[in-house]
């Protein structure tokens, strides 16, 4: 992913008001990301843990939305990361909802998917990092169609957001 300035990423949501866009909470240490690593680049909002965001460049077009993280689960169940295949003890893996763009979000409606609740998919998928023993298979495919495969996963939420 390309290095994105708090402008982009700012700019770049579909389902926030300019308002909100202003208010949120951006990751401070832009300059220091792994933005080699990264897919996607994806955080959990510091001042409401409920809420995160992701944003994601797509046929060069940067685009972010805004999360919901549903209610914790409470168990010690393994759940699976519906993007990067990992996974989670507990509530590493969450339902990540996000409000629709435009008219239909306004009328409260929302889209889900189960991932991985820091958003830390593209690290997982390249082993920076853990989510413990046994989070990761050894799978047959190349780690660039692993990653594409992500991406495949982000560009269908987002298409379902934007719908």
């Amino acid at each position: 992913m390309k290095p994105l300035t708090e402008h982009d990423i700012r700019a770049s949501f579909v389902n926030l008001t300019k308002g909100e866009a202003k208010r949120m909470h951006v990751p401070r240490d832009l300059g220091a990301l792994p933005w080699d690593d990264l897919d996607f680049l994806g955080w959990r909002d510091p001042a409401a843990p409920d809420r995160s965001y992701l944003v994601v460049e797509l046929d060069g077009v940067v685009t972010g939305v805004a999360l919901r993280r549903a209610g914790k689960a409470g168990h010690a169940r393994k759940t699976l990361c519906a993007w990067c295949l990992t996974t989670h003890q507990g509530d590493g893996v969450s339902l990540m909802t996000a409000r629709k763009a435009g008219k239909s979000g306004q009328m409260g409606n929302s889209v889900g998917a189960y991932v991985c609740a820091d958003l830390a998919c593209s690290l997982y998928l390249r082993g920076k990092k853990s989510a413990g023993p046994g989070s990761r298979f050894k799978e047959a495919i190349t780690l660039d169609d692993q990653a594409e495969r992500l991406v495949s996963g982000v560009r269908a939420f987002l298409g379902r957001v934007n719908s």
